[in-house]
C-alpha cells in the first residue's frame, strides 16, 4: 500500500514538472510577439508650412560660341544625328540653361528628409549625343541609362579620387537599359562615351530631394522646403559653383536669381 502512493506521489510530482515546465516556455513566445509589433511610422512634412524657391539662371555679355561637333567618324551618327553642337555653354536671350541648382545646407527638417522618388531619372544617348545633357538625382535614386539609338554607344562615368564608383557599361544599338544608383553627393560627375568622344553629360547627386536643372530659358523651381533659412549653390560644368542665401516661409515663391559671366 505504502508503495502503491509512493508511486501515485512520483506521478503527481512529474506532471508537476512538466505543467511548470510548459509555463516557462510561453513567456518568451509573448515577449517575441511584443517585440515584432510595427514601429510607428515617420510623420511627413506638413504641407501648409513648406515654401517654394524659384529663380533665374542669368549670363551677362556675350557667350562663347557654340561650336558644331564632326561625328563623321561613324556613319551611323553623322546619317541620324543632324546637326550636333557644344553644350557648354546653351544661353538663350540672356538666360543659361544646364546649371545644376541644390541645397548645400539648411533647416534640420530638410537636410533630414529622405530619398523618396523610385521613378528612374532617364539618361538616354538620341542622335549619338547624350539626352539631357545634365541631370541630377537623389543620392540612392535609380538612374535609367538607355541607347535609342542605331549604333554601340558607351557609358563611363569619371568621377574624381574619393567620389562614386566609377560606371562603365557598353550598350547594343537599341538595347536593353542599365540602372545605377550613386550614393555619395557629388557635382558635375563626368559622362563621356569612349566610342564617340564628342558625346559628353553631366550627373549631379544630391544629399537631400531639393534640387534642379536650370531649363532652356533658365529657369528652375525647388518645391516643398521646411520653412527657414537655406545656403543655395548653383553649379556650371565650366564656370563652377556659385552659393546664396535665401530664407523660405510657409506657402510662399522666395526668389533665387544667379549670374554667371566669362572671366
Amino acid at each position: 500500500m505504502m508503495g502503491r502512493m509512493l508511486g501515485w506521489l512520483a506521478v503527481a510530482v512529474l506532471v508537476s514538472g512538466l505543467a511548470g515546465c510548459k509555463s516557462k516556455t510561453a513567456a518568451p513566445a509573448a515577449s517575441n510577439e511584443a517585440k515584432t509589433q510595427p514601429q510607428v511610422p515617420i510623420v511627413p512634412l506638413d504641407p501648409a508650412t513648406l515654401g517654394t524657391v524659384s529663380g533665374t539662371i542669368h549670363f551677362a555679355g556675350k557667350p562663347p560660341e557654340r561650336l558644331k561637333i564632326d561625328m563623321s567618324q561613324d556613319p551611323v551618327c553623322a546619317m541620324m544625328g543632324g546637326d550636333n553642337y557644344a553644350e557648354q555653354y546653351v544661353v538663350h536671350d540672356g538666360k543659361l540653361a544646364n546649371v545644376y541648382i541644390y541645397v548645400k545646407d539648411g533647416p534640420a527638417a530638410a537636410m533630414a528628409q529622405p530619398a523618396t522618388d523610385t521613378v528612374p531619372v532617364v539618361l538616354d544617348q538620341i542622335g549619338c549625343k547624350y539626352v539631357p545633357h545634365v541631370i541630377a538625382v537623389m543620392a540612392d535614386e535609380p538612374v535609367e541609362f538607355r541607347n535609342s539609338d542605331a549604333t554601340m554607344h558607351n557609358i563611363h562615368t569619371t568621377p574624381p579620387p574619393g567620389g562614386n564608383p566609377s560606371f562603365d557599361v557598353s550598350q547594343a544599338a537599341n538595347g536593353a537599359p542599365d540602372m545605377k544608383m550613386f550614393d555619395k553627393p557629388e557635382t558635375m560627375m563626368p559622362v563621356r562615351c569612349n566610342n564617340h568622344p564628342w558625346m559628353n553629360a553631366f550627373i549631379n547627386v544630391s544629399a537631400t530631394p531639393y534640387f534642379a536643372v536650370s531649363d532652356a530659358d533658365g529657369h528652375f523651381t525647388i518645391k516643398g522646403l521646411p520653412p527657414g533659412t537655406y545656403t543655395l549653390a548653383a553649379v556650371h560644368e565650366k564656370m563652377g559653383e556659385q552659393t546664396m542665401t535665401v530664407t523660405v516661409a510657409p506657402q510662399k515663391t522666395s526668389k533665387a536669381d544667379f549670374t554667371y559671366s566669362m572671366k
